[in-house]
């Protein structure tokens, strides 16, 4: 059985930048060879629940102020249409045309870039509870029975307005909060974590909380939590890595 997967993406620049993470997330890959994979990103926000339908979803660079070479990337991993029009049944979600935004195929292009794996995308619903994030990872679960890998793509910590030169040390804020989710996880203390927003310095982590809510899918998806990666970069972004399985 695959464990489920929190990975934290940070900046769209991790697809070129070779950074620890970025290291990392080639090896990760290396020792996984799932059928299909599925993923909730921060980066698709919506009211409903929605599932990328598409059979050979678009790249989509989704972000500005960034060199050429960042724009010229493309990742063609095939969609599954018949897996999403699957997943649309089994969790009452919408089909829809989508391709891929960065906080899916910059951490795929790394893990597997030969892109030859099929990849279908679930939206994050805005106006769902913690509680109900975590339904949806439980609901998702079966599919690692199948050797389908389920993906939660944000970032432990996801404060821009704070950004750092690019190996600046983590600031205690950080540092306090990014201890609290690991130390929370690992005990199992779901409970908590459901709770999140009530953690040291959450809101100045999160401002907004869509890079923190696909953790709360893979928590669902997965059993117990092992932390797999922790480097920073830009001093306010955790690029922490966890598996539950």
């Amino acid at each position: 059985m695959l464990p489920s997967l929190f990975i934290s993406h940070g900046s769209p620049m991790l697809a070129l930048n070779k950074t620890s993470a970025h290291t990392f997330l080639r090896e990760l890959g290396s020792q996984l060879s799932p059928k299909a994979v599925v993923v909730v990103s921060a980066h698709w926000e919506s009211s409903e629940l929605l599932v990328s339908s598409s059979a050979k979803p678009k790249t989509i660079h989704d972000f500005g102020g960034f060199p050429q070479a960042l724009f010229d990337l493309h990742y063609a991993a095939p969609g599954d249409p018949e897996l999403a029009e699957r997943l649309a049944a089994l969790l009452g979600a919408k089909p829809i045309e989508r391709g891929f935004d960065h906080g899916v195929w910059v951490p795929l292009s790394l893990m597997f870039p030969g892109a030859d794996i099929p990849v279908v995308s679930l939206s994050l619903p805005v106006r769902w509870s913690n509680a109900e994030l975590a339904a949806l990872g439980e609901r998702l679960s079966v599919l690692r029975d199948e050797g389908i890998l389920v993906i939660g793509s944000g970032s432990l910590t996801h404060n821009l307005y704070e950004l750092m030169a690019q190996d600046s040390p983590m600031p205690g804020w950080v540092d306090e909060f990014a201890h609290w989710v690991h130390d929370h996880l690992v005990a199992n203390d779901r409970e908590a974590l459901l709770n999140w927003e009530n953690a040291p310095s959450a809101r100045k982590n999160h401002p907004t909380p869509e890079h923190f809510q696909p953790l709360l899918v893979a928590m669902g998806a997965g059993g117990n939590a092992t932390q797999l990666h922790h480097s920073v970069e830009h001093g306010v972004l955790a690029m922490d890595v966890y598996q539950f399985a």
